[in-house]
């Protein structure tokens, strides 16, 4: 029964760590884990067909199962990461690996089963005890991998730890039922070896790690960290330093400047109060910067759900050097909390609110980009006020630009979008709203590198191929935006 609880929490573990690494490496999380359950259910199937053919020495049946899902399970992390940067079909190694871990654990239980049938001879307390401990397990395995082995050991340990334990579970019935295993000498000295090169594999983790990272960054990594809720890298070629959250790029310090000032300096323009500001994102602190820049403002309040980003961005030197250490200024209040659940219970009144998220690629951020979230926004704006969301790049994701800016419209806002060329990104867009007619006429008087008064006008121009007209609003209830995304992202892939 131990044995049950263990390999079936590390059986959860292991559908997980597919799911989040191929996620993490191609988007389109609901995709990912999709066919990673679909097809892992399919190979436990298969695993539980073949298991009828095995009729004699049902130990180390059980014992060569339990240790070809620890070798294969506790590289699981380091094969996909490989074949993600040497292979050129990922899918097909993702695909490979779901099968045989699947098949391996598929066989695990009716195995069991008929070996416990062998001596206990009561079917009926068999099935009942392992199935209760194995779906205890996948419970244990399921909370325990968000909550404490992702955020603590990050991939690569985490996939070594639970290939260890599996070895364990096969080394536990070799303790225990030695006499009926044949060749357990064999058998223990490799169960033995497999369980030491796993706890070499947790040591050197880190090792792995910035070697892995190396491959997939261009240039020289220095800072990983994995927090409970994405994964942070920074890079350093030169001068410039870039930002990446699980694997995408948040900003370059060669050309963030450009993204910041559109973000923040066109909407400013509009307003004749500026005095409460929200940022719902930014925790950067870019944002934050550039609207520090205006003297009438009083008070910031800056909502990003991680506080392990505020906490980099406010002490890395990398970092603190371009935001200016806006992150440590009076007038700033820091919320670490869920945008959504803030304006759930905000009673404040903002003249401006940029929204500054990623991009719409899962479920959590395709929320932050509804038609209700846009209806939240407006029950805590101004009268007056204006309303600033990034949304991705019109020419690279036509289709989710548009989406974005017809979602805050029928909200009953009045829309602009605009977008200009940052190099690190590309051609990337804004969408401005307000209750009021919004003008194109924009005059600033703060220190800007890019923006000036003469060529403001040119960003609400969009050309043909930018133009995307035959758009859903994307609902909570029918997130259509996330289709557009992910469609414009494997286009370009």
């Amino acid at each position: 029964m131990l044995t049950t609880l263990i390999i079936s929490g590390c059986s959860m573990c292991y559908e997980l760590i597919i799911s989040a690494v191929s996620s993490y490496l191609l988007g389109n999380s609901t995709l990912q884990y999709s066919i990673t359950i679909g097809l892992y259910m399919a190979s436990l199937g298969l695993g539980a067909y073949i298991s009828k053919f095995f009729n004699r020495d049902l130990f180390n049946v059980f014992v060569t199962i339990e240790l070809g899902i620890g070798v294969i399970g506790g590289v699981s992390s380091l094969i996909l990461f490989l074949a993600n940067i040497y292979v050129m079909n990922y899918s097909v190694v993702m695909y490979i690996v779901i099968i045989v871990i699947g098949t391996f654990a598929g066989a695990e239980i009716p195995v069991m089963t008929r070996i416990i049938e062998q001596d206990e001879n009561n079917l009926k307390v068999t099935l009942s005890s392992i199935f209760s401990f194995d779906y205890i397990g996948g419970l244990v395995g399921a909370i325990a991998f968000p909550m404490l082995l992702l955020p603590k050991l990050g991939y690569f340990s985490t996939s070594f730890l639970c290939g260890l334990l599996n070895i364990v579970a096969a080394l536990l019935i070799m303790w225990r039922f030695g006499a009926r295993v044949a060749h357990i000498g064999i058998y223990r000295l490799l169960g033995g070896l497999l369980a030491f090169t796993m706890v070499l594999g947790m040591i050197f983790a880190d090792n792995i790690s910035d070697e892995i990272e190396g491959g997939l960054y261009q240039d020289r990594v220095i800072l990983i960290e994995q927090t409970q809720y994405q994964k942070i890298v920074m890079t350093r070629h030169k001068d410039d330093v870039r930002l990446f959250i699980d694997g995408n790029t948040q900003f370059s310090t060669a050309d963030e400047y450009r993204y910041h000032e559109a973000l923040v300096h066109v909407p400013m323009g509009e307003l004749s109060r500026r005095e409460d500001i929200l940022i719902l994102g930014g925790g950067d602190g870019m944002a934050v910067r550039e609207v520090l820049k205006y003297d009438e403002v009083k008070h910031i309040d800056l909502v990003d759900l991680d506080a392990e980003m505020i906490r980099i961005c406010s002490t890395n030197e990398n970092i603190t050097r371009i935001n200016q250490n806006s992150l440590l200024s009076e007038k700033l209040t820091v919320h670490t909390m869920d945008a959504y659940e803030y304006l759930e219970g905000c009673t404040d009144r903002y003249d401006l609110i940029i929204v500054d998220l990623p991009d719409p690629n899962s479920e959590v951020l395709n929320k932050l980009y509804s038609n209700i979230f846009y209806r939240m926004c407006g029950a805590v704006l101004s009268d007056d006020g204006v309303l600033v969301v990034q949304s991705t790049s019109p020419y690279y994701a036509a289709e989710a630009f548009w989406c974005i800016n017809r979602t805050i419209a029928s909200e009953g806002f009045f829309v602009k979008a605009y977008h200009l060329e940052v190099p690190a990104f590309g051609d990337w867009g804004f969408n401005m709203a307000s209750r009021r007619e919004l003008s194109e006429h924009i005059s600033f008087d703060v220190e800007t590198r890019y923006l000036s008064e003469d060529n403001v006008a040119a960003l609400f121009c969009f050309g043909k191929d930018e133009i995307a007209e035959d758009v859903e609003v994307n609902r909570l209830t029918r997130p259509v935006l996330m289709d557009y995304y992910n469609r414009a992202e494997a286009s370009w892939r």
